[in-house]
């Protein structure tokens, strides 16, 4: 379920909107019934980011490309040494 609060709950309800994002990592501000604004948990804001530079990143986006084409090799953990 999303956690939405019009503007002028999340005025007055303030603590309680940080802390749904951050169990949900992201809350919803609305204005007459649409989203206008987004409160992101740093958890997930840092989680987006990460996501951006990995896309971002040519190397990556050539493994994932061979990932998707079925041409990586995975090896179960336990083949590795400690």
């Amino acid at each position: 379920m999303k956690t939405m609060y019009s503007i002028s709950k999340g005025q007055s309800e303030f603590p309680a909107l940080v802390r749904a994002a951050q169990r949900r990592g992201v809350a919803t501000i609305t204005k007459h019934d649409e989203p206008v604004a987004y409160v992101v948990s740093r958890e997930k804001w840092e989680s987006v980011l990460e996501t951006m530079e990995l896309l971002a990143n040519e190397d990556f986006q050539r493994q994932l490309k061979r990932m998707r084409a079925g041409k990586v090799k995975y090896y179960p953990m336990e083949e590795f040494p400690d």
